[in-house]
């Protein structure tokens, strides 16, 4: 009996090993992908009316979290007897993400006027209290849960390829810890920028001349911080989507990295570059698809 016991907690160890070894491995391969997460996600909900920051941020994480219950069960779904399946899902995700990309910018730079009509419509409903300031922000809700889905699947596509031949358990356990550590890890950042404003202006409030001019610092720079965010959430949806388009075909994908690690720096410049050209040229693409099957879809 107690040789048994020892037995199982020997088990248990050893898987619990396994896990926390191969969590490490998955967190420092999806840390990239962490880093575009943060930015698109605090691109989203930049705008907002300031009592409305947080429980956007909360409905976005919510929306985030039942996106990876349904992808956490479909990774190991298709893991387990359609693993051909994951690269052209993959890359189904990586030219939607950046095609929205290419509509963002087209949306700014060749449809001005309507650009700036949506920015008035915000602007007006964070001012005018009689708005339902809620519904405004519906769409931009959705906009960042269907940006999260693209994100989070090429976050659980990954970490699947880590643990792949291992047990059943360890899998199942180290997408789900890295499921949560993502969410919790992004959308704890995004809720601390987004307040960035509000603890600038309560330490310009405070006694000493220190804590003022640094509230006075934080409140210069917070704006400039979101708008830098904005660009590199944009930048991040062609660096990511591009960068899964790249490796879903295998002797283009390890050529890239072959070359960047001959390189040295310029080698991972230049490969983000690639991703970046080969994004915003499958994004225009899609982009023009689409427009196109809008106008057809008119005529008839």
């Amino acid at each position: 009996m107690a040789t048994s016991l020892f037995l199982l907690i020997d088990d248990i160890a050893s898987v619990l090993d396994d896990v926390s070894l191969l969590t490490k491995v998955a967190a420092k391969k999806t840390a990239g992908v962490l880093g575009d997460d943060l930015a698109l996600n605090a691109q989203q909900v930049s705008g907002v009316k300031a009592d409305r920051e947080l429980p956007v941020v909360w409905a976005v994480c919510k929306g985030s979290l039942i996106n990876k219950a349904i992808l956490v069960p479909a990774a190991l779904a298709i893991g387990t007897w359609l693993p051909w399946l994951v690269t052209p899902l993959l890359m189904v995700g990586g030219a939607f993400l950046c095609f929205e990309g290419c509509e963002k910018l087209a949306h700014k730079f060749l449809h001005k006027d309507e650009h700036a009509a949506d920015t008035s419509r915000h602007e007006k409903a964070v001012a005018d209290t009689s708005v339902d300031v809620v519904a405004v922000e519906k769409d931009k809700i959705k906009g960042a849960v269907r940006t999260d889905f693209i994100l989070s699947a090429e976050i659980i596509a990954i970490t699947l390829g880590t643990v792949q031949g291992q047990p059943f358990v360890t899998q199942l356990t180290v997408l789900v810890g890295i499921a949560l550590i993502m969410t919790i890890g992004v959308y704890g950042l995004v809720a601390g920028i987004v307040k960035l404003d509000d603890a600038g202006l309560y330490l310009t409030q405070r006694p000493g001349s220190g804590a003022q001019a640094l509230g006075r610092g934080i409140l210069v720079a917070a704006p400039w911080l979101m708008k830098a965010l904005s660009v590199a959430g944009t930048v991040a949806m062609f660096l990511v989507g591009g960068g899964i388009l790249v490796h879903g075909v295998p002797a283009f994908g390890h050529a890239v990295e072959a070359w960047a690690a001959t390189a040295g720096v310029l080698g991972t410049i230049g490969s983000m570059l690639v991703n970046a050209g080969i994004g915003l040229i499958a994004g225009a693409i899609v982009l023009a698809g689409a427009e196109l099957f809008k106008r057809v879809r008119r005529k008839g």
